[in-house]
């Protein structure tokens, strides 16, 4: 890997959308956010939250042109949601995705072998089960017939606001009465076990092999909907296990404070990007 990554770099950026993966109900589309310049960039993969209900590749446009314009060459994939299909099949789209984008990413400007990912509230625990289970034959059931040798191997992980526990979330919003979220959580963990088998905490906690990229997590001090607890607790428990993991809280916020804009939203771009350049770094001195 030669791409030195400098986050205070300032790139215009060209987007533009084409077409992911066709599944049974629809065709997924991926936005392709590509810095104007020599390049090669480094490579990230987007993975959207909406509770595995809802929201698509473009629910995170602000934090997604703010690395593009660093220097990266970002790309938000669109997820199968809940109501058409139930776990594991929105993690199955996160490992077709990092393949698909490891293939894709030299004709983008960009260097597959510095690949990483980022993942908001479900899209969370989409990408910290691929990253975990990089392998996983449950997961890895798109062929990809063009590069049938490439893996869902990642280099880092940075999330924000993470479901790391999804049962916890579940019985959360069931004592706050939040009977939507309950029905979200119903309508994705069908049959209900899999609440447990595809529970990134859970998985630790039974001592799993799993693979542990370096993690970023950012949390609002004021979630009540992934609670600081549990998020600690994961934390704790990836570091216990061998991985290396930031954590962060941000004072004052909520679950989804990075839709507005001001100083923590421009911090939690700022920290992704120091995030990114120090993982990149380490990669780059090891080669």
């Amino acid at each position: 890997m030669t791409v030195a990554y400098n986050p205070a770099n300032r790139f215009e950026i060209k987007s533009w959308d084409t077409e992911f993966r066709r599944a049974p109900k629809r065709t997924l589309m991926a936005r392709i956010y590509q810095p104007q310049g020599d390049g090669p960039f480094p490579v990230l993969l987007d993975l959207h939250g909406g509770a595995w209900n809802n929201q698509d590749r473009t629910a995170n446009v602000a934090m997604d042109e703010a690395l593009a314009k660093s220097g990266i060459l970002v790309v938000a994939i669109d997820l199968t949601r809940a109501p058409e299909a139930p776990y594991p099949s929105s993690v199955q789209d996160a490992n077709y995705g990092v393949r698909w984008l490891k293939h894709r990413a030299r004709e983008w400007n960009g260097d597959a072998a510095t690949i990483g990912a980022l993942g908001s509230s479900s899209g969370g625990h989409e990408v910290e089960l691929c990253a975990m289970r990089p392998h996983e034959p449950y997961y890895a059931v798109h062929k990809l017939a063009e590069a049938p040798d490439l893996d869902a191997t990642l280099n880092y992980v940075a999330t924000r606001s993470p479901v790391s526990d999804p049962y916890a979330r579940y019985l959360n919003a069931e004592k706050l009465g939040r009977a939507e979220m309950v029905q979200n959580s119903k309508n994705y963990f069908t049959p209900w076990e899999s609440i447990h088998e595809g529970n990134p905490q859970e998985i630790l906690d039974r001592h799993e092999a799993v693979t542990l990229p370096p993690l970023l997590i950012m949390q609002g001090e004021l979630d009540d909907n992934v609670r600081p607890a549990v998020q600690e607790k994961f934390a704790a428990s990836y570091r216990a296990a061998g991985g290396e993991c930031q954590y962060e809280v941000f004072a004052g916020c909520e679950h989804l404070w990075v839709r507005e804009p001001g100083p923590q939203t421009e911090r939690a771009h700022e920290m992704v990007k120091t995030f990114i350049a120090r993982q990149l770094k380490a990669k780059r001195l090891a080669a």
